[in-house]
């Protein structure tokens, strides 16, 4: 009896430590939640890193290899990439969406796709807590804490950055303590990389007046001289560059690979938080850009005015409201069916020219042109209307106008 009630003992008191599942990128603040979470709370620490197409294998490597340094009882590293792709991507791409005019949502989807990530591995599990390394001032905290509440209602969200109320300085300090040096220089810009580009953060971006010094940006510029480039799409997605067919996130690649290096698609992005104050992020999305643009230049030329228009009005709400975390609205599925059946006639190749610091999209070739010299050639000549036609038909359009200025005029 005695032998039961040891055994029975032992093993209660391995049941009593709770899991938690830690959103790990082996950053300063996810370092710190490392082991604040073993030390101080006590509970068995299971990191993921949800790799998003940002990380190479041998990064992944040095992250696997820095949690377990930090203490946790276990790591996974789950591949997103061609989730991220075809859940968000393709139609940031088909609504050719830039936030505010600037950002391509490089980090706003990206972070949608990891916290749907996470709340499938503690589902996985079975993990009793779910934490993330996110401060009390951005966006990420809403992103993460709402998409856990809507897929794991049950399960407590634990944020030691944002609850403790600590700086960087701070972070530093408490990892010193526990024998884990990083430097304030390692700290002093904040990156994300993934599949739709790269954010920078750092003293220059809380400020309203100054600009990333070159030496911030993650891709430094080592072309000098001009290049062309050929883009083709098959209903609104990339397909091939310069000829050669690819998947499309190998395309996204082989692109931001080319374009990078002329320093292309650098930016910095003023927008409203979902909290409600205005920030700056610096981003890097040499790729992402030029296809966004190469894109937009296809479809001016194979859709309708009213395709357009209205792809413009939903695409601008889409991209909000994924910005926002809402990706698991239902309307988001809808407005996904629309932008998807507008893309069926954006077909063609667009020739793009590359250069130091710019870009521009020198013309487009394609099947379903609707720039067609058939019909006929925009302030030159017309086959299809004559000169009649023109007088009845600008008569008729103007015609409500006419009235209204008749029956209001006083006369």
């Amino acid at each position: 009896m005695q032998l039961s009630f040891r055994g029975w003992g032992l093993k209660n008191k391995y049941k009593m430590k709770k899991k938690v599942v830690l959103a790990f990128s082996g950053g300063l603040d996810t370092s710190f939640c490392c082991i604040h979470l073993t030390k101080d709370r006590d509970l068995e620490v299971h990191s993921v890193v949800v790799n998003t197409g940002g990380f190479s294998e041998e990064e992944l490597k040095e992250i696997e290899a820095r949690a377990y340094a930090l203490g946790v009882t276990s790591h996974a590293a789950v591949d997103e990439t061609e989730n991220y792709y075809n859940d968000s991507i393709k139609y940031l791409i088909f609504g050719n969406v830039l936030k505010n005019a600037t950002y391509p949502l490089s980090v706003s989807a990206e972070r949608v796709c990891q916290a749907t990530a996470i709340a499938n591995y503690v589902k996985k599990i079975g993990a009793d807590y779910v934490a993330h390394g996110s401060t009390g001032a951005g966006n990420d905290q809403v992103r993460f804490d709402m998409i856990f509440n809507i897929l794991i209602p049950n399960v407590e969200i634990i944020t030691p950055i944002r609850d403790l109320k600590l700086s960087r300085e701070a972070e530093i300090e408490y990892l010193a303590k526990h024998g884990v040096v990083y430097t304030a220089e390692k700290a002093k810009y904040s990156i994300n990389k993934g599949l739709w580009g790269t954010s920078v953060g750092g003293a220059e971006t809380l400020t309203s007046h100054q600009t990333l010094p070159e030496s911030a940006w993650p891709t430094q510029v080592t072309e000098t001289e001009a290049k062309k480039v050929e883009l083709t799409f098959e209903k609104g997605e990339l397909v091939a560059v310069d000829g050669e067919k690819l998947e499309p996130v190998r395309a996204i690649q082989k692109l931001q690979a080319i374009a990078a290096p002329f320093g292309v698609g650098r930016d910095i992005h003023v927008g409203d938080t979902i909290i409600g104050i205005k920030g700056r992020v610096g981003f890097e999305a040499a790729g992402p850009m030029v296809i966004i643009k190469a894109h937009h230049a296809l479809e001016k030329h194979t859709l309708t005015k009213w395709q357009l228009s209205w792809k413009e009005n939903l695409s601008s709400f889409y991209g909000n409201w994924l910005h926002e975390g809402q990706f698991h609205d239902p309307i988001m599925r809808d407005m996904e069916a629309f932008l998807s059946s507008t893309q069926s006639t954006v077909n063609g190749k667009v020739f793009v020219e590359l250069l130091p610091y710019r870009f521009h999209i020198v013309g487009i070739e394609s099947a379903n042109d609707l720039m067609s010299n058939k019909f006929g050639s925009y302030g030159e000549m017309n086959n299809a209307w004559s000169g009649e036609d023109v007088k009845g038909f600008s008569k008729i359009f103007g015609n409500q106008v006419m009235i209204w200025h008749k029956v209001n005029s006083g006369e």
